[in-house]
């Protein structure tokens, strides 16, 4: 009997030659959603986790997607950013404890623009309840927390970008030059005394800015280790800032810098 007899070989052949597509269709499936459970893949590619599993590790050890407990989510291969549930994860409670302290700062009756991002969204989570508030937003993850759940919400409109999960852009300028609110909780991919906000998409950045012009008052949600980091694209300048909610663990030495410019340091 040859090789090409022996049982089961040609369906390990016809299982090789098909990977490379199956792979392609799963990071076709990843960019679009942003992010991919197992479960859902097995599913809809008709083969074992297992099989799914040696697929994720492959895209995953190639830089194209990053596993997360249970599936996997999107990187931003341009900029290396990681998808949105990833950043989420880290530094949780320190974000948690500055979301909560910035929270403290509003009023019930306030206006306040939510930014996208992990730190901010964990500061939507504490405005359940809040029915006199008005929450003007770019965040999916926001609109998806609040929504029905207390505050007037209004969602701003622009290109929806998977990685941050947010609508960003040009689009978005329409509402936002139309409104004013009390105050703005803002996140930023990367802050330093240098180049104040900098993130990694041109049209994120261009509504962050624009948001930044719409508040009487800026409140800057980062924890410590953004704090004297670059990214791509300018987002904001720390003049704009008015006060920054961050952890302990900040460099004294950029306190003061901040301090002397006139930015409220608080440490959560």
């Amino acid at each position: 009997m040859t090789l090409a007899d022996e049982p089961g070989r040609d369906d390990a052949l016809a299982a090789r030659d098909l990977a490379p597509q199956r792979r392609a269709r799963i990071l076709s499936i990843v960019e679009s959603r942003g992010a991919a459970r197992l479960d859902e893949l097995s599913v809809t590619l008709g083969v074992s986790q297992a099989t799914v599993r040696r697929d994720l590790d492959e895209l995953g050890a190639e830089g194209h997607v990053r596993r997360v407990h249970g599936g996997v989510v999107a990187v931003d291969e341009r900029t290396g950013e990681p998808h949105f549930e990833v950043k989420a994860a880290k530094a949780a409670e320190e974000k948690e404890r500055i979301a909560a302290r910035a929270v403290a700062m509003l009023a019930p009756a306030d206006s306040v623009y939510l930014d996208s991002g992990s730190t901010v969204l964990a500061a939507a989570r504490l405005l359940r309840g809040w029915d006199q508030l008005t929450v003007v937003t770019n965040s999916l993850p926001v609109v998806v927390e609040l929504a029905g759940r207390g505050p007037r919400l209004i969602v701003i409109g622009g290109e929806f970008r998977a990685t941050s999960q947010a609508l960003v852009g040009p689009l978005s300028q329409h509402l936002l030059q139309n409104i004013h609110v009390a105050t703005a909780f803002i996140g930023s991919y990367a802050v330093s005394l240098d180049d104040g906000l900098t993130t990694t998409d041109p049209a994120e950045a261009f509504t962050k800015k624009l948001a930044l012009e719409r508040a009487s008052q800026v409140v800057l949600l980062a924890d410590s280790r953004k704090m004297g980091e670059h990214s791509f694209v300018h987002a904001g300048q720390l003049e704009s800032v008015d006060v920054l909610v961050t952890d302990t663990g900040i460099d004294e030495g950029i306190v003061r810098s901040l301090e002397r410019r006139g930015i409220t340091v608080i440490k959560a």
